[in-house]
């Protein structure tokens, strides 16, 4: 497991920063076109700190999918339920949804789905190219 938790913090350390850029890229575009965004500058280090902390669980998760003796639905669940409390706990934080139940629910639905959809064309593509490689050795 302590090989799993390095790699985990090599990869969140490495594409950790990502977040923050992507976060000061749109307040950078909201300048420049002239739109106030209406953020102090406390706001902004929480916006950055946030997303970095995000990405770095986000890049760090995709381990999860690699423990191989963890049958297929541990590592689905663990890499699904770090994502989750991830997003939710940075979106929360941030105000970019609002504390309430309905809100909260239509978040969690849409999440599940996004999730499941992507899950689902990385699953078919996947297959799709190992079904080429083994045709690819056949010959």
């Amino acid at each position: 497991m302590k090989k799993y938790f390095m790699i985990y913090l090599h990869r969140g350390a490495i594409f950790g920063g990502f977040g923050p850029i992507i976060a000061g890229t749109i307040y950078f575009i909201l300048d420049i076109t002239g739109v106030e965004p209406l953020i102090t500058g406390g706001e902004m280090l929480l916006v950055v700190i946030s997303t970095y902390i995000l990405a770095f669980i986000h890049a760090g998760s995709s381990v999860f999918n690699q423990i191989e003796h963890w049958p297929i639905a541990k590592s689905i669940l663990f890499h699904f339920t770090s994502l989750y409390l991830a997003y939710t706990i940075c979106y929360l934080i941030n105000s970019w949804i609002p504390f309430s139940l309905t809100v909260f629910l239509i978040y969690t639905v849409a999440f599940i789905l996004a999730y499941g959809i992507i899950w689902l064309t990385v699953v078919l593509t996947t297959k799709k190219i190992n079904i080429k490689l083994n045709e690819g050795l056949k010959k």
